[in-house]
């Protein structure tokens, strides 16, 4: 066995284990940095592959911004301790029962698919037209859409933070007088 097919399999393995451990951990903050390393796992078998790009993406946006965005916001609302309650059986039986079901649909649809190797050369990755294509305000630009997704994010987490702060009311009690 190849050094490349134990890094896929290492890197797959992490990924599943990763993703089971994300939406069963009942602590958030484990949940979260869980989904960190998905997420480098992810950029990892990206590198495999050669897409530089779609891995430096990955990391730095996926694994550098999302997963810190998520880690501030359960820090900001001080809910670092909390703990979901525990799911019924129902609903581990029904969750269960999609995974299994949306994994043997996966699995059916690739298998029937006829893959075929390409017989064109692989073209050079020209970095400069992709940079002026993602900051460029043209027609083919993607600088508007960026700075709209930011600007909804951030009112996101304002209006998830301004929700996760607020409580009932404190009854303030009033000092009891020191009469002797």
């Amino acid at each position: 066995m190849a050094a490349s097919q134990i890094m896929f399999i290492l890197f797959s393995a992490m990924i599943v284990i990763f993703s089971i451990l994300t939406v069963t951990s009942r602590k958030i903050l484990r949940a979260a940095v869980y989904l960190l390393f998905v997420l480098v796992s992810t950029s990892a078998l990206y590198f495999m592959l050669n897409y530089q790009f779609l891995a430096a993406v990955q990391l730095t946006l996926y694994a550098g911004g999302i997963v810190v965005l998520i880690i501030f916001s359960i820090l900001l609302t001080s809910h670092i301790s909390q703990k979901f309650d525990s799911s019924g059986l129902k609903k581990n039986f029904f969750s269960a029962l999609a995974a299994i079901t949306g994994a043997i649909l996966s699995i059916v649809t690739i298998l029937d698919y006829k893959f075929s190797a390409s017989t064109v050369a692989a073209q050079e990755v020209n970095m400069k037209l992709i940079g002026r294509g993602l900051l460029s305000v043209d027609y083919d630009g993607y600088i508007l859409p960026f700075e709209v997704i930011s600007v909804l994010l951030l009112a996101a987490m304002i209006g998830a933070i301004v929700i996760a702060k607020k409580g009932a009311p404190k009854i303030a009690e009033s000092p009891k007088s020191n009469q002797e």
